[in-house]
């Protein structure tokens, strides 16, 4: 049967005239089951056999399709009578289509057909997927999901559960991977849970669980290969949509990306009104340009123009912080930089008591104490100057992060530099002679009133940063990290001072090492990012790049290439630690 002749023979079964009829539960729920087992049969088909048809590549997914419109003819004895007919030949010749492996948009047109003319009969499409009234609750679907899903599929939707191992047939699919999951829509998702999946251990649950929690488990689903953000699912929906819409040239295409986008479009307008505006411009632009028949080029400039504009909009709402990260982050940065003074200002003052000058350590602790104070008064300061400017907020939020980057870099390369422990005991110990030689009163308390400040101003430029990178909702977890660092900081304190314990300084810096530069790694992309929702540079998106919002990573050209920059000197700076290592 040839591509023309099956659009002949639907057209014609479609111009039938239907009978007004009085559906059953019964039969709406059978259309449903043979609507959605055709329609999933088609995509999975296609995910087996290259457009042209004529041979397999994935004969498993074949063979799927198959056994989904083999489960479907159970079906139809409980429809219309006016439609059984109809579905039985449509089935058997979609399955025809199958066997013989004709290109795939073949399958895909008779199934729609059979998915039009089923609605038809039943009362519309919208009937056949009901869609919820209120968006799913995320909380729910976690709930049913581990009840239901977590044993094959694992909690984090890998395919790695306990059960998974058991399994006979096809292991359980990774829900989690943005690739894989990236061409199935929530629709397709729901038909799955609704029919279960032919020929694998994936079970129905039209009967196991009502409607709504289908739905919800359904959201939740889509939400794992995105953090479990169920806007990121928005956001991701909507760039399908205008790659479509551009390559079609489509207005009707690019009106439901619009329609898709309206869904978080008021969330975007909440934080920032100019930018939901300057969004909704691009979607008219785009829609008019379309119908219009612009060229290609013309829809490809607004087309990125809207992709940029999208991932500021993505970031305002979808993007959220790790409160565990911002803890641990929080938390090993006031060690580190409280832990470095702590060494400095007792080095000064053991050497103090081994030159016979123990009463000369009190200059050394109103050095140290006189740096705190200094220290919170510059805090002060640079809370004010963000208060008094929020207009220029992102910019402020920018730059300091861009600073903390060249700053934690060079930090964590000294510190990489200085992993044998020889090297930092005569890097003070060159600190404190130059300090006592000089017979000044002040030039202890000069040496520590340094040494700490540059530690308080350092550690006031990265919690800055830090809390900029979290946004409001990581207040309390950088605030608990602080915390917990000052009283780790008092038991430092305590063990070096009073006991006398002597602390292993080559792990203790490759640590602080390594996580200085990962702050700096991340920092750099949120930085980046400030300067971009503060239109200060551009924003031009790299559609396969990945994201990753907690690594700082966005699919940005201005982000990935300073990251790529500081991966490199992060190479560059390891390999010349190593050469000079001694032997």
């Amino acid at each position: 049967m040839t591509l023309s002749s099956l659009l002949g023979l639907t057209a014609v079964l479609l111009a039938r005239p239907l009978p007004v009829l009085s559906q059953t539960t019964d039969s709406l729920a059978a259309a449903r089951r043979v609507v959605a087992a055709a329609s999933i049969a088609a995509k999975e088909y296609a995910l087996g056999v290259p457009a042209e048809g004529g041979r397999v590549t994935e004969a498993g997914e074949v063979e799927e399709s198959i056994q989904f419109l083999d489960q479907a003819r159970y079906d139809l004895p409980l429809l219309p009578r006016s439609v059984q007919v109809f579905a039985d030949s449509g089935l058997t010749a979609l399955r025809a289509l199958f066997v013989r492996t004709a290109p795939p948009d073949q399958a895909r047109v008779l199934a729609e057909a059979i998915s039009n003319r089923l609605a038809a009969a039943v009362g519309g499409a919208a009937v056949l997927v009901p869609e919820p009234t209120r968006p799913p609750s995320l909380a729910r679907g976690a709930v049913v999901y581990r009840q239901q899903c977590a044993a094959c599929h694992g909690e984090k939707g890998r395919g790695d559960g306990p059960k998974a191992k058991n399994l006979t047939g096809p292991p359980p699919t990774n829900l989690a991977d943005p690739k894989l999951m990236s061409g199935v829509s929530t629709v397709d998702m729901y038909r799955k849970i609704l029919l279960g999946v032919a020929g694998t251990a994936m079970p129905q649950f039209e009967e196991a669980l009502p409607d709504s929690d289908r739905w919800a488990v359904t959201a939740y689903v889509a939400a794992l290969p995105y953090g479990g953000s169920a806007a990121a699912v928005v956001f991701a929906n909507v760039r399908r949509q205008l790659d479509s819409a551009v390559q079609l040239r489509s207005d009707k295409l690019a009106f439901e990306a619009y329609l898709t986008f309206e869904q978080v479009e008021t969330d975007i307008r909440v934080k920032n009104p100019g930018l939901a505006n300057e969004l909704e411009g691009r979607f008219a632009a785009l829609r008019q340009r379309a119908a219009a028949g612009a060229d290609a080029e013309e829809l490809q400039g607004i087309h990125q123009e809207l992709l940029s504009a999208l991932e500021r909009g993505e970031r305002l709402v979808a993007d959220r912080g790790s409160g565990a990260s911002l803890l641990a982050q929080s938390f090993l940065l006031l060690v580190r930089e409280g832990f470095e003074a702590i060494l400095i200002v007792a080095a000064l003052m053991a050497f103090c008591t081994r030159a016979g000058a123990a009463d000369r350590r009190r200059e050394v602790a109103l050095g140290a104490w006189a740096a705190v104070a200094a220290s919170l008064a510059t805090a002060a300061v640079l809370e004010l100057m963000f208060e008094v400017t929020p207009a220029q907020r992102e910019l402020l939020e920018g730059v300091t992060m861009l600073v903390a980057v060249a700053v934690l870099f060079y930090v964590s390369y000294w510190l990489l530099s200085k992993i044998e422990a020889e090297k930092w005991n005569a890097f003070l110990k060159v600190k404190m002679e130059a300090a006592l030689t000089s017979g000044s009163a002040l030039a202890l308390a000069s040496v520590a009133f340094l040494a700490v400040y540059r530690e308080g101003v350092e550690t006031i430029l990265f919690y800055k940063a830090l809390l900029a990178s979290g946004g409001s909702g990581g207040v309390g977890a950088v605030a608990l990290g602080i915390g917990g660092g000052a009283v780790a900081l008092v038991a430092i304190y305590i063990v070096i001072m009073r006991l006398g314990m002597r602390i292993p300084m080559r792990p203790f810096f490759a640590v602080t090492g390594a996580l200085l530069y990962y702050m700096a790694f991340v920092f750099a992309g949120k930085g980046i990012a400030e300067l971009q929702e503060g239109n200060i540079i551009g924003t031009t998106v790299i559609e396969w790049a990945p994201r990753a919002p907690l690594l700082g990573i966005y699919p940005t050209v201005q982000s990935l290439a300073l990251q790529g920059v500081l991966v490199l000197l992060a190479l560059g700076a390891f390999v010349r630690a190593v050469r000079l290592r001694p032997r």
